[in-house]
């Protein structure tokens, strides 16, 4: 079978991976190069922490296991960590985490209430400011390098036969007998299927193909698609694990980074005029990291990336054929980095054996048929937690 894939980031090179390691002939394109899109400003925590709905929290739950499995056969740098995570509140936020911890032990997800000793400990010493009255401990959490895990992946992919080739996809034709890929250079391309695994640009690509993947596509200042990160050195800090703070959240970085998100400052980020790393918002994430580190002899130089979320307009995955007899396969998922290993496998069995997995039958593209979009479309703006 022919396979193409559209879309080079986590999810696209985690299916070609899984193709062509059973046997599919596999083109995986990508319009600007590997994990250059969303997976290149995703704060990549692994996690189903505020996954309310019952299925995407066991999809979740089962990509975080598939993390584990795929740590033991994939080659490379170690790209997977899993660290565990810590979720700090002060009054303003304590009730929501003592809430959120007891929601989660009911499903039975791993998660403790620590001593302030005890993360300093489990941080790797971070400073914990004096007004912080509580600390759970989520061991079962972690966190990615996805820089690293995409390249891994694709090399994996490489050696079991799959190519990789730069080009942008302007049109997908849908067609009883086949499917086709219209590049911007004129060239088509046809395969058996096609997997569309585009990021945020899925909707408009298909849409081509007479596909409707509902998703929040606003890039604009205080879009709900648009995210800061801040990546600051600091070398005197042996950060071990991910931090949830109120007012910042971090991970480690690699290479002596640290991974700084401020949810709150995401509104004030405009796309067209970006911020800059002697600006407001540079000051603001400087000021907040410097109170974590227990010296702070120097405000640390922190520089910024703009993001743009891949946000399906319900906040759910979608993984299917857009009907019984299409040929496209659409991949789309604001948890991408989660779920980027059981996606992967999981979606391969379905184009492979034509196997309808359990784990996916929620998410099918279908479920948009008939419905307006005001009734589908939900508010994803998380000013919490870490977000993908």
């Amino acid at each position: 079978m022919q396979v193409i894939v559209v879309g080079a980031g986590v999810l696209g090179v985690s299916v070609a991976r899984q193709l062509a390691a059973g046997g599919e002939d596999v083109l995986l394109l990508d319009q600007s190069g590997v994990g250059t899109g969303t997976t290149a400003t995703t704060f990549a925590w692994t996690n189903s922490s505020r996954k309310h709905d019952p299925d995407y929290h066991r999809l979740n739950l089962a990509g975080m296991a598939e993390h584990a499995r795929l740590a033991e056969r994939l080659r490379g740098a170690q790209a997977y960590f899993p660290s565990g995570a810590l979720q700090w509140a002060d009054t303003s936020n304590e009730q929501w985490l003592a809430d959120n911890v007891e929601r989660l032990r009911s499903r039975n997800y791993p998660a403790h209430w620590v001593t302030l000793d005890e993360a300093r400990r489990i941080s790797g010493g971070l400073r914990i400011p004096a007004d912080i009255t509580s600390v759970a401990h989520f061991p079962s959490e972690g966190y990615v390098l996805p820089e690293l895990f995409v390249r891994n992946l694709l090399t994996d992919a490489e050696q079991h036969g799959a190519t990789y080739a730069l080009g942008k996809v302007m049109a997908i034709d849908d067609s009883p007998h086949g499917v086709s890929v219209t590049l911007a250079a004129g060239e088509v391309l046809t395969g058996d299927r096609v997997v569309l695994a585009a990021g945020r640009w899925t909707e408009r690509l298909a849409a081509q193909a007479g596909i409707d993947v509902p998703m929040i596509t606003d890039t604009g200042l205080g879009s709900q698609t648009v995210g800061l990160l801040g990546y600051a050195r600091s070398p005197e800090l042996d950060l071990r694990c991910v931090i949830h703070s109120p007012g910042l959240n971090l991970r480690p970085g690699g290479d002596g980074h640290t991974v700084l998100q401020a949810l709150d400052l995401n509104a004030d980020v405009d796309p067209a005029d970006p911020p800059s790393a002697d600006g407001d918002l540079a000051t603001t994430l400087a000021r907040r990291f410097s109170a974590l580190l227990a010296s702070r002899r120097r405000t640390p130089e922190i520089d910024l990336r703009v993001g743009f979320r891949s946000l399906p307009a319900d906040g759910h995955t979608i993984s299917g054929y857009a009907s019984e007899q299409s040929r496209v396969y659409c991949l789309v998922s604001h948890s991408g980095i989660t779920l980027a290993p059981i996606l992967g496998r999981l979606v391969a069995a379905e184009i492979t054996n034509d196997q309808e997995q359990d784990l996916l039958r929620p998410f099918r593209p279908t479920r948009f048929i008939g419905a307006r979009r005001r009734d589908i479309e939900v508010e994803q703006r998380a000013t919490t937690l870490g977000e993908q």
